[in-house]
């Protein structure tokens, strides 16, 4: 019988930084550590200069792993190579990681000497993270550390469109469900990224419940909207938008004009009209027209 732990959320206790951000540096090392064997590979896109924020810096300079680091801007790209000259155990590689057959990571890899199966593989791309990682068949990484959007409830499913020039990202339940498809379970969530192992593995992690709304525990960039019963919109929660660094007003976010913001069976006649020519102009205008036995202009 599996043995499971007190708290699904055990591996948030490993949390720790020498690069990463928000404790990733010291959950992927327990997570590596629980498998049966390494081969000490890792992957990182969207790896910026290989060290700031970077989830596989520390395996590369601490615990003696081979890497392959992938950066399309060619600025950070050049800052990329003059971290890691001499290297010979680390890869660099100026190039998009999309979702076609001709520039996915598959066909990236396949140039370098990277394990099928190898260790651990990073996606932080600022967008297309899900259809990135949807797109990779032939290489089937051990563990997978994917960036989603922070700001997304965690019971809403949203994924941006597979477009290369936009920048929207994903929701943590359909990657969870990408990951299931492609045989991975979800075993720990910080605040921007998740973490998921090979199916096979999960069960080393004693987790009774890896359900999305179990392990994600940082809610602080989630910004809630709702309505009272007299039309006025609320916001409450985080009320900035985080990469921009912009307030959120709920003055600006108001559909109804103030003096409508009543409760609808309080409507006097007035409102009704002034509601009615708000909501609806331009049928309120044709049957005026048709009242008048004429059609309304075009």
């Amino acid at each position: 019988m599996q043995k499971y732990r007190k708290s699904p959320n055990w591996l948030l206790e490993y949390r720790a930084n020498i690069h990463s951000e928000t404790g990733e540096d010291g959950i992927i090392k327990k997570i590596l550590e629980m498998l049966p064997s390494n081969d000490k590979w890792c992957v990182e896109f969207g790896a910026w200069d290989g060290q700031h924020a970077s989830n596989v810096c520390n395996l590369i300079q601490n615990e003696g792993y081979s890497a392959v680091l992938i950066e399309s801007d060619k600025k950070k790209f050049a800052e990329l190579q003059k971290n890691y000259k001499g290297k010979r155990n680390v890869i660099t590689v100026n190039k998009f990681v999309g979702f076609e057959d001709k520039d996915n990571l598959d066909h990236i890899l396949k140039m370098t000497p990277t394990p099928l199966d190898f260790d651990f593989l990073s996606i932080d791309i600022d967008g297309n993270d899900y259809h990135a990682w949807k797109a990779i068949s032939k290489y089937q990484p051990k563990v997978v550390c994917i960036e989603f959007n922070p700001t997304i409830p965690t019971e809403v499913s949203f994924v941006q469109p597979a477009n290369p020039v936009i920048n929207q990202g994903a929701s943590l339940l359909p990657l969870v469900e990408l990951g299931k498809a492609k045989g991975y379970e979800l075993v720990s969530v910080l605040p921007y990224n998740a973490f998921f192992v090979k199916a096979g593995y999960f069960t080393l992690f004693g987790i009774a419940d890896n359900a999305p709304a179990t392990l994600r525990t940082d809610l602080d960039s989630i910004t809630y909207l709702f309505s009272g019963y007299d039309g006025k919109i609320f916001l409450r929660g985080n009320l900035k938008l985080p990469w921009h660094n912009i307030e959120l007003r709920e003055s600006r976010v108001q559909h109804l004009p103030r003096f409508l913001r009543k409760y609808p069976p309080n409507y006097g006649r007035g409102d009704k009209i002034m509601f009615a020519l708000l909501v609806s102009p331009r049928r309120l205008i044709t049957a005026a027209w048709q009242r008048l036995g004429r059609l309304p202009p075009v």
